[in-house]
């Protein structure tokens, strides 16, 4: 019960984050305006990977800086890291002790880059190479499957955002622990929708814009927890050529919000639902769940960019209960250790 204790703990660590992240972030967007800061990079693997993935969406989008996912190794093998001494170089990892994400972090400051860490451990090394050390304060995750550091991680990715812009924060953002404890209320909805998969080999996971990182982090849920092969696609890219692998019965699960990416994505749904694919759609959108044979609401109150902060809690109780539905026990997935220590 660790993973779903740890899920639950959601709220809570979200409503922390509100409060305690907004002074180093200040910090940081102080810099990056003294600096004129242009660009950042950011360095992550696996779950912390998808959190920079959100990122290049948020901080594209709202503060208008261009942002590229670091090539660890030329860092930490190939000891030939890219020029980044005008970028805001950022460090991603629960533990904060991979190798290689330190490396980055470290051969950027010997540059002059402004460096961030973003880590559940302020005591970690990527901590203690960082300029700034924003810690994710969600207490012990003790199961394998990060989950609730990669809710803070979007949380805070999300504050920083609102710090690059100034003024006013967004009042939605006190929103986000009520939001995620509501979630939690469905429970017994999603434990129906994950059993509904329970035989399923594989899967098609889609999602557009800023819910493609939440596409990708369920997808990895349901392969590291539930042992099910499943395959995210930003909806784009697979009607550019995987989109001929559907047929009956295959599994379609689909992240949708409001917003510019909704009409292309009910277009697509429409067409895989003709197909006869077995469509479980979770969205704040009627039209979008209307068409599926299983959808869970998101809330509706919430703007599309911090949607992906919700949205992903139902994938990962969901991932939870399919592998309790399939008899495997999510708190032990099969060559996965809590921390992986690449180079």
């Amino acid at each position: 019960m660790t993973m779903r204790l740890e899920l639950a703990e959601s709220p809570a660590v979200v409503a922390g984050l509100l409060a305690s992240a907004r002074a180093p972030l200040a910090r940081v967007a102080d810099e990056v305006r003294r600096r004129g800061t242009r660009f950042v990079v950011i360095a992550a693997r696996g779950t912390s990977d998808h959190a920079a993935t959100y990122a290049q969406y948020v901080l594209g989008a709202r503060n208008g800086l261009p942002v590229g996912l670091a090539t660890p190794s030329l860092s930490s093998l190939y000891r030939n890291g890219p020029r980044v001494r005008d970028a805001l170089v950022v460090g991603m990892s629960q533990s904060g002790r991979s190798p290689d994400i330190v490396a980055v972090l470290d051969d950027a400051r010997s540059q002059g880059a402004l460096t961030l860490a973003i880590t559940n451990d302020p005591g970690s090394p990527l901590a203690i190479v960082a300029d700034v050390v924003v810690p994710l304060e969600a207490g012990p995750e003790l199961a394998v499957a990060a989950t609730k550091t990669y809710v803070a991680q979007l949380a805070v990715v999300a504050l920083l955002s609102e710090a690059l812009r100034g003024g006013d924060p967004d009042p939605a953002l006190a929103r986000l622990p009520a939001a995620l404890a509501g979630i939690i209320e469905l429970e017994a909805r999603i434990v129906g929708l994950a059993g509904r998969l329970a035989h399923a080999p594989a899967c098609v996971v889609l999602a557009r814009g800023f819910q493609y990182a939440t596409a990708r982090e369920w997808a990895l849920k349901l392969k590291e927890v539930a042992g099910v092969f499943a395959d995210p696609y930003s909806a784009a890219d697979f009607e550019h050529g995987p989109i001929s692998l559907v047929e009956p019965g295959l599994p379609v699960l689909a992240v949708v919000s409001s917003g510019p990416t909704l009409p292309g994505l009910v277009t697509l749904l429409g067409r895989l639902a003709a197909d006869g694919a077995d469509l479980l759609v979770v969205s704040d959108a009627a039209g979008a769940r209307a068409l599926a044979s299983g959808s869970l609401a998101l809330p509706a109150d919430l703007p599309e960019w911090l949607a992906p902060i919700v949205a992903i809690l139902p994938c990962q109780l969901f991932a939870y209960h399919l592998a309790v539905a399939r008899g495997r026990d999510p708190e032990t997935p099969r060559n996965l250790h809590k921390v992986t220590l690449t180079r």
